[in-house]
């Protein structure tokens, strides 16, 4: 267990909120539509990467891997990230927030559990109530810009009507039909335009149009050496 610190956005005023973290989940292949989720399986199919045993799919991940920093560092050069929303569970109420699931993908082709595991997950620090912005979740959008070769290039976009609903998610998911306390859940991402590859630096947000307001983050990639 270990603690986060984000600011709460509730509109009007914004609030420190200290949450302690223990748990840590990636949702992986939660398209609401299974046309478009048979496409993003079928990109990573394209990379070598088999296709998952059932959709959706819980990852557990290390909490400790959950990071706010503005730059990772990854072994290699075959990782990418991916723009994802965060639920978060405390006290009996849920959080959202934006986040990227950086893999590796050449790990990622022959194990993906362990792919998940090998790359920090970069969280924004700014959460919403879920209440806030449950009524018009389907509206939201998430998105993602990838600086590739020295050139920022739109890499992620859509609309979370894409997505499995978030009730579905968390019952699918876990036992007792609710998001446990601290525990961080990534809700699933698009296909990527251009198909998936790595960037230098990645910038992504979720934006909400009914009350114009976005959460967003970015972070620099460091290629470590892999030697031997």
């Amino acid at each position: 267990m270990f603690d986060l610190t984000f600011t709460v956005d509730a509109q009007d005023t914004t609030t420190p909120l200290t949450l302690a973290i223990n748990h840590a989940v990636i949702a992986g292949w939660t398209g609401r539509d299974p046309v478009a989720r048979d496409k993003h399986i079928a990109e990573l199919e394209a990379v070598g990467i088999a296709r998952p045993a059932s959709t959706p799919i819980y990852y557990r991940v290390s909490a400790r891997r959950l990071t706010m920093e503005d730059s990772i560092e990854c072994s290699g050069g075959e990782s990418s990230g991916e723009v994802e929303f965060v639920l978060i569970g405390w006290q009996g109420r849920i959080f959202v927030g934006c986040g990227s699931d950086h893999t590796d993908r050449k790990v990622e082709a022959y194990n993906v559990t362990v792919s998940k595991q090998m790359c920090d997950k970069v969280v924004a620090p700014v959460l919403w109530e879920l209440e806030e912005v449950a009524d018009h979740w389907d509206r939201m959008i998430l998105r993602s810009h990838a600086w590739i070769n020295g050139e920022r290039v739109l890499y992620q976009e859509g609309t979370l009507d894409a997505m499995l609903p978030v009730d579905d998610l968390i019952t699918r998911g876990f036992d007792g039909k609710r998001l446990p306390d601290g525990c961080v859940m990534f809700g699933g991402t698009f296909a990527a335009k251009g198909g998936i590859r790595p960037a230098d630096r990645f910038e992504f947000e979720l934006e909400d149009p009914v009350l114009k307001r976005t959460i967003r983050h970015a972070y620099d990639v460091i290629t470590l050496p892999v030697l031997g």
